[in-house]
C-alpha cells in the first residue's frame, strides 16, 4: 500500500522510530480509528481537542487511511498542529470492491475487507506502545470500538491504559445494551425516556457485521472507560443509564468534538464553490442533501429523488456520489451518478449538484442553510446539531434508524422524510416532496428550526464555555490521563 508524505507524518519503519516525548510530556495519547469516514473523523477531531492540552497524539493507521483523515478534516488545519503525529503502518493486501447500489441490504459490506484488514494492525500498535513505555510515565489509548482486538496487548504493558471510543450517539449505545440485558432494575428510569417503537436491529447490519462487532466487543472489557462524542446537554438521560449498565466502567460526554466556531474565509480561491453559491442565497432557504460516505442509492431512487427535490420548489445542495470504496484514492474510478437529461440545467436557478468531496461542516454552518436531508448518521447529526440545523431523517443502516428517534422524536430537531419499516420500497418523488416542503417552509418546520437552533446554540456553550457541560468533562478526563 502507497504510503504518502503529508503534514507532521513520521515514516518509522513499522512506527517505532518516533519523536520522543519531551520531559514536559510525561503522558502521550494513541488514537486508533476504524478505517471508515465517520470514524476516522470523530477521532481525528478529538485529537485536536486533546492536543490543545499540550499532550502530544499518535494517530495511527494505514497510509491511506491517514491521509484521507487529514485531506478531509474541516474547520481546523491538523498539519499546523505540531503535536499530532501521524503514523503509517503497514496493513496486508485487501480487496476494495466498489459499493454495490443494487444490494438487498443497504449496509456498505463492501468494507468489511478494509476492517478485517486493519485487525492487523495489533503487532506495530504494540511494538508502539512498548517502545512509547519506556520514555513517557503514562500511554493512553483510545480506540474505536470495534478496534479493541488490535489493542489487546495493551493490558500487559504496566504503564498503559485503553479508552473505549463509542462513534455512535449514547442514545444508540445505551440501546445496544439494553437489548440484551435484564430490564427489571431499570424500568422505571427508562420508561419516560425510551419510546414504544425503537427500531430493533433487523435490517440495519448484515450477519458478517455482526460478527465482527461482537469479536471486537469481546476485548472492550479491558479498557478503563468510555468516551462519547456527545453532550449532556442533549443526551444526559442516556449518560445517567449507561453509568447505572456500566457501574465499574468510567464515562466521559466530551463532543462536540468537531470544531463549534468556524472562520469564514475571505478569499474566494480559498472557499469551494458550493460556499460562494451559499453566499448568494437568502437565509435559511436551502436544504443540503447528503447521505454520507457509505450511502448508495439505486439508479431509479436516485431518479425519483432528483424529481422530488426539483418539484418541492425548494432551493437545493445535493452532494451525489458513490459511497467511500475501503480506499477512497484507489485509481480505478467509480462511474458518475447519472441523473435525468438536462436535469442539472433545469435546476441552475434553484438548486446545485456537487459530485465531488464537500465541505459539511462549513455548509451545516453557513447562514443560507435551513435543512439537512440526512441518513442520520452520528457524525453527520452532531455537526447538524452543533450549527443548529434541523434534519429530514432517510435513515438507510447501522445505528442510523435509532438515530432519527432520538433527533425527530425526543430532541424534536428533525422530522422523517423516509421512514425505516418501508425501507425496501423505492420512495417516490411526492414523498420527497412532502418531506422536504415539511422540513423547510410548514410551521412545524418552523419550530424544528427554532429548536436546532436553541439546542445548537447550548451544545456550543457546552464545548466553548468554560463552565460548559463538555468543557468541563473534557477537562476532567484530561485530569484523569494525566494524574
Amino acid at each position: 500500500m502507497a504510503n504518502p508524505h503529508h503534514g507532521n507524518q513520521e515514516h518509522p519503519s513499522n512506527g517505532l522510530n518516533i519523536i520522543n516525548p519531551s520531559h514536559d510530556h510525561e503522558v502521550v495519547v494513541v488514537m486508533v480509528p476504524l478505517p471508515a469516514q465517520g470514524h476516522i473523523n470523530q477521532l481525528l477531531h478529538l485529537s485536536r481537542l486533546i492536543a490543545a492540552y499540550n499532550i502530544p497524539v499518535y494517530y495511527v493507521g494505514a497510509a491511506a487511511h491517514n491521509r484521507q483523515a487529514t485531506l478531509r478534516v474541516q474547520g481546523w488545519n491538523p498539519n499546523s498542529i505540531k503535536n499530532i503525529h501521524f503514523l503509517d503502518f503497514l496493513v496486508p493486501p485487501f480487496n476494495s470492491p466498489p459499493p454495490n447500489p443494487n444490494s438487498q441490504d443497504k449496509f456498505p459490506s463492501h468494507l468489511l475487507p478494509s476492517f478485517r484488514a486493519a485487525r492487523h494492525l495489533r503487532h506495530p500498535v504494540t511494538a508502539l506502545l512498548r517502545r512509547l513505555s519506556e520514555k513517557a510515565r503514562r500511554i493512553i489509548i483510545i480506540h474505536d470500538s470495534l478496534m479493541a482486538s488490535v489493542v489487546q496487548d495493551a493490558a500487559l504493558i504496566p504503564n498503559t491504559e485503553s479508552f473505549t471510543f463509542h462513534s455512535i450517539s449514547a442514545f444508540a449505545i445505551f440501546l445496544f445494551y439494553w437489548d440484551g440485558m435484564k430490564k427489571v432494575q431499570l424500568e422505571v428510569d427508562a420508561k419516560n425516556i425510551i419510546p414504544k417503537d425503537v427500531p430493533s436491529l433487523e435490517g440495519c447490519l448484515t450477519s458478517e457485521m455482526m460478527d465482527f462487532i461482537a469479536a471486537q466487543y469481546e476485548f472492550n472489557k479491558y479498557n478503563s472507560g468510555n468516551l462519547y462524542n456527545t453532550s449532556r446537554v442533549m443526551e444526559r438521560p442516556y449518560m445517567d443509564l449507561l453509568v447505572r449498565i456500566l457501574p465499574n466502567k468510567k464515562h466521559w460526554a466530551l463532543g462536540p468534538f468537531n470544531p463549534v466556531e468556524l472562520v469564514e474565509k475571505k478569499v474566494s480561491n480559498d472557499k469551494h464553490m458550493c460556499l460562494e453559491w451559499l453566499d448568494k442565497q437568502a437565509p435559511n432557504s436551502v436544504i443540503y442533501v447528503s447521505f454520507g460516505t457509505t450511502t448508495t442509492f439505486t439508479e431509479e431512487q436516485i431518479q425519483e429523488l432528483a424529481l422530488g427535490l426539483e418539484q418541492s420548489g425548494q432551493k437545493f445542495m445535493w452532494v451525489l456520489r458513490y459511497a467511500d470504496k475501503g480506499v477512497v484514492f484507489d485509481d480505478e474510478v467509480i462511474r458518475k451518478v447519472e441523473l435525468p437529461k438536462g436535469y442539472e440545467e433545469s435546476v441552475r436557478n434553484k438548486g446545485i449538484v456537487v459530485r465531488d468531496w464537500a465541505p459539511q461542516l462549513e455548509i451545516l454552518g453557513h447562514p443560507s442553510t435551513g435543512g439537512f436531508l440526512s441518513h442520520c448518521g452520528w457524525n453527520s447529526c452532531i455537526e447538524s446539531i452543533t450549527m443548529g440545523v434541523p434534519i429530514g431523517a432517510w435513515p438507510m443502516h447501522s445505528d442510523q434508524p435509532r438515530n432519527t428517534v432520538l433527533v425527530t422524536e425526543l430532541l424534536g430537531v428533525g422530522t422523517v422524510v423516509r421512514d425505516w419499516n418501508r425501507r425496501n420500497e423505492v420512495a417516490t418523488a411526492a414523498a420527497v416532496v412532502e418531506g422536504v416542503r415539511k422540513l423547510m417552509e410548514s410551521k412545524e418546520g418552523e419550530h424544528m428550526r427554532k429548536r436546532a437552533a436553541e439546542l445548537g446554540s447550548a451544545v456550543r456553550q457546552s464545548a466553548a464555555a468554560e463552565d460548559g457541560a463538555s468543557r468541563k468533562e473534557l477537562d476532567a478526563f484530561i485530569a484523569h490521563i494525566s494524574r
